[in-house]
């Protein structure tokens, strides 16, 4: 069973935030990696958004393999799994739910888009697992 809650730290939360801001208005994306059956995101990984496009991101399939590659060799995997949207809401989107293969990972959505009213961006985290699409709870915390 999945915990349906995303424990990251700070620092993390705000290299993800400070990466899709700097992207937009393309759309940002990367990993955090952390130790293999952990649940935990230690290692901001950020990554070229292939597309670069606002509407839509793709891994580099050469920098996808040789992060997958670099995990292994570490005893990772990815945690979270990040892309921000720059127009829309954070929630993922049928391409997102479509590509979405990691059954384990946390998605993380920053929208950098005022979709709210409560400022600039949002953070949000989904599980997605054969396309059911389930919100978690974010807890920010200085440390694990």
């Amino acid at each position: 069973m999945l915990a349906d809650m995303l424990t990251i730290t700070q620092a993390l939360y705000d290299q993800i935030v400070a990466h899709a801001r700097k992207d937009h208005p393309d759309e940002a994306c990367g990993v955090v990696a952390g130790p293999a059956g952990s649940d935990r995101p230690e290692r901001f990984i950020p990554m070229l958004n292939a597309a670069m496009s606002p509407t839509f991101y793709e891994f580099d399939s050469g920098d996808l393999l040789k992060l997958y590659r670099e995990m292994d060799d570490r005893d990772e995997e990815p945690v979270v799994i990040y892309h921000s949207h720059t127009a829309t809401e954070a929630r993922p989107s049928r391409t997102d739910i479509s590509y979405a293969n990691e059954p384990g990972a946390h998605y993380v959505l920053v929208s950098t888009a005022d979709t709210d009213g409560l400022g600039e961006f949002q953070f949000r985290s989904f599980r997605i697992v054969a396309g059911e699409v389930t919100e978690e709870q974010v807890t920010v915390v200085e440390a694990y």
